[in-house]
């Protein structure tokens, strides 16, 4: 179990968030990460004004960032007895879309390295018309330092995530009221 009051960053994911927040504004992906994970208390507001439903609370959930829009970026801790690193990251915007866009840490190192972020990810197929990713060196030497054998494209990251965690959208819009 992953406990709840732990909200502090993985080494691996501290590193790559200070390097996104020197990119804020330069590479063209709206991601803002966090310092560190939302408080159990906001992570269950926001989960709760999300869908709607005043039951719930966000233990499944560590939220580490935002889009320009309000959605939020966070591991989805469904694997059990799992680390946190071993969990699917996920997006959740604030229009109601909704992605699993890596099947875990280290595979979403190498997503912000070829010029992702969580929207990004997953409006993969329906992307913005003006806009491409960029690779960033840095990012990439975050993820071989961290996850050497997760390296893969944007595509293939995005593609096993969705294909391992298919009912993501409707497990999610089960919960809205």
């Amino acid at each position: 179990m992953i406990p709840n009051e732990d909200r502090q960053f993985p080494a691996a994911l501290a590193a790559a968030m200070a390097v996104r927040l020197d990119c804020i504004g330069e590479d063209g992906v709206d991601f803002e990460p966090y310092e560190s994970f939302l408080t159990a208390d906001e992570t269950t507001d926001w989960l709760r004004a999300w869908t709607g439903n005043g039951d719930l609370n966000g233990d499944d959930f560590r939220v580490f960032g935002q889009d320009g829009t309000g959605g939020n970026a966070a591991f989805w801790l469904i694997r059990p007895g799992r680390e946190l690193a071993e969990q699917p990251v996920v997006f959740m915007g604030s229009e109601g879309e909704t992605g699993v866009i890596a099947r875990a840490l280290g595979a979403f190192l190498w997503l912000l390295a070829d010029g992702f972020g969580p929207w990004e990810a997953a409006a993969f197929y329906e992307p913005e018309p003006d806009w491409a990713p960029r690779v960033n060196q840095d990012l990439a030497t975050i993820a071989e330092q961290y996850a050497p054998d997760c390296r893969a494209s944007a595509a293939a990251i995005i593609g096993q995530a969705s294909e391992e965690f298919p009912d993501f959208d409707d497990t999610i819009m089960g919960l809205c009221r």
